[in-house]
């Protein structure tokens, strides 16, 4: 099966191939999911918003710059609604990393196949961690979540937050000095 590209999907869904649409909103369906769980933390809650992000992808795909990339701008679209969302609801803040048993952003990129006292030390190590990216400002926790947990460049960071490229960079590096610095004191 052949795999195609965001900008050909995009292409033959403007041409009819509803089809291609499916496949756009299949490929990035999970990573925008996990991107609004950060922010809301609940889970109906996040099904809505992420509901919400997709249609708006729907309603603008005609507008969409097609000579920028399509995952920068469907991630600030998902940015833009949560922040909304949060401004209507003043729900949980996107420093919530811990709900209810569910997994952690540091939790779901343990190794399964560690010891027992192990993957206790390393529980101690993701609860250190995660106290630490609480008291972050979101502006820092959002730089490293996109790069580290999202994976995006440097300059796909900067397109989704509305930034240049040097003030994420300083942004990263001055988050990891914090959280480098709150380690330390906890």
């Amino acid at each position: 099966m052949k795999t195609y590209t965001d900008e050909q999907l995009i292409a033959d869904y403007l041409e009819g191939d509803e089809k291609a649409l499916e496949a756009l909103i299949k490929r990035y369906l999970k990573p925008i999911y996990s991107f609004v769980y950060r922010f809301a933390g609940d889970a109906q809650v996040v099904e809505d918003i992420t509901q919400e992000i997709f249609v708006k992808v729907w309603r603008n795909l005609k507008k969409f710059d097609q000579s920028k990339r399509f995952k920068p701008w469907i991630f600030t679209i998902a940015k833009n609604t949560c922040l909304d969302w949060q401004k209507k609801k003043r729900a949980v803040p996107f420093s919530v990393l811990d709900n209810e048993g569910e997994l952690s952003f540091v939790e779901t990129i343990k190794d399964p196949t560690l010891l027992p006292n192990e993957l206790l030390e390393r529980q101690d190590i993701i609860a250190t961690l995660n106290k630490a990216l609480e008291n972050l400002s979101s502006k820092y926790r959002m730089v490293l979540f996109l790069r580290y947990n999202d994976h995006f460049n440097f300059r796909e960071i900067a397109e989704v937050l509305g930034e240049s490229i040097n003030t994420v960079k300083s942004r990263h590096r001055r988050a990891l000095i914090l959280l480098k610095k709150l380690l330390t004191e906890l």
